[in-house]
């Protein structure tokens, strides 16, 4: 494999989310002090947007991991397309919660008495619940209503909602305004600009045990940028194809040229999606593209 070829440890630029490989651009480092801010002083509500790809799942694994355990309790839930009750019973089997019975106030109350318990021995629980764009209203709703467990002087759980920007649409709706009032801490990820995009690139490479100077050219680093817009997923894809690629040809540097033909790959398989798209589309609906 190109690991050997180039040195590597291990593959310096997987789509997988893993805080052994952050790297902290100026956005994302004032939103990531944000959340510890939130979380420290007890907000109760958090809400971390930003595009598909911009690190969200990242930064909030990273965030996880940097939580003292001795003083903290978290989970992550990372699927919420459930009803409100699967989300309580998830949340409860998250924490590690026995519940006697299994319907919505059998877990609220087990809730309850953990995060009572928790405070009482000094302890902050910490829930994180990613895509929060896909839960539906009265779900958002069952989550305002967990944030109500509290005492007379603090909050006994700090929520973190993170999802991309369309978080922000269903959280502004009128039936959720007391959920948006509450939310007294809010970061946005954006993508970065071609210095951070440089700075990212290298930053993987030398993680991944790279010793090699300048595998990607600078010129090749423009390409990547201009294609994902500094988004740190697409830079991934295109920096993977492109070891790859160099791999084959027996070369250890990502030239301009290389660079630009994974893009142009890439490129072409999307529009064949948007043709197969079209196609269906047409089919289905009876009419032509």
């Amino acid at each position: 494999m190109y690991c050997d070829f180039f040195g590597f440890s291990e593959k310096p630029f997987t789509i997988t989310p893993n805080p052994h490989f952050v790297f902290l651009s100026s956005i994302h480092r004032e939103a990531f002090a944000r959340l510890l801010y939130g979380v420290d002083s007890h907000a109760g509500f958090i809400a971390l947007t930003g595009e598909v790809g911009t690190g969200k799942t990242t930064m909030l694994r990273t965030l996880l991991t940097q939580l003292d355990p001795e003083k903290y309790t978290s989970a992550l839930i990372f699927n919420p397309c459930m009803s409100g009750e699967q989300l309580l019973a998830s949340i409860c089997r998250e924490f590690g919660i026995a519940t006697d019975e299994h319907n919505r106030c059998g877990y609220l109350d087990a809730l309850n008495r953990f995060l009572i318990d928790q405070n009482c021995r000094g302890r902050t629980v910490v829930l994180v619940i990613d895509e929060a764009q896909n839960l539906e209203p009265d779900v958002l709703e069952q989550v305002r209503m967990i944030s109500n467990l509290e005492t007379e002087r603090d909050k006994l759980i700090q929520i973190i909602l993170a999802g991309q920007p369309e978080l922000n649409s269903v959280l502004r709706r009128h039936d959720l305004r007391q959920l948006n009032q509450r939310i007294t801490v809010r970061c946005r990820l954006t993508p970065m600009k071609l210095e951070e995009t440089t700075q990212y690139i290298n930053h993987r490479l030398k993680i991944s045990g790279s010793r090699l100077p300048d595998i990607f050219s600078r010129a090749a680093i423009k390409r990547i940028f201009r294609f994902s817009y500094g988004t740190p997923r697409l830079i991934n894809v295109v920096c993977e194809q492109a070891l790859v690629m160099a791999w084959t040809r027996e070369t250890r540097s990502v030239s301009p040229s290389i660079a630009a033909e994974v893009i142009a790959e890439l490129q072409a398989v999307d529009d064949c999606r948007g043709l197969w798209y079209r196609i269906l589309h047409w089919l289905f609906a009876g009419k032509g593209p």
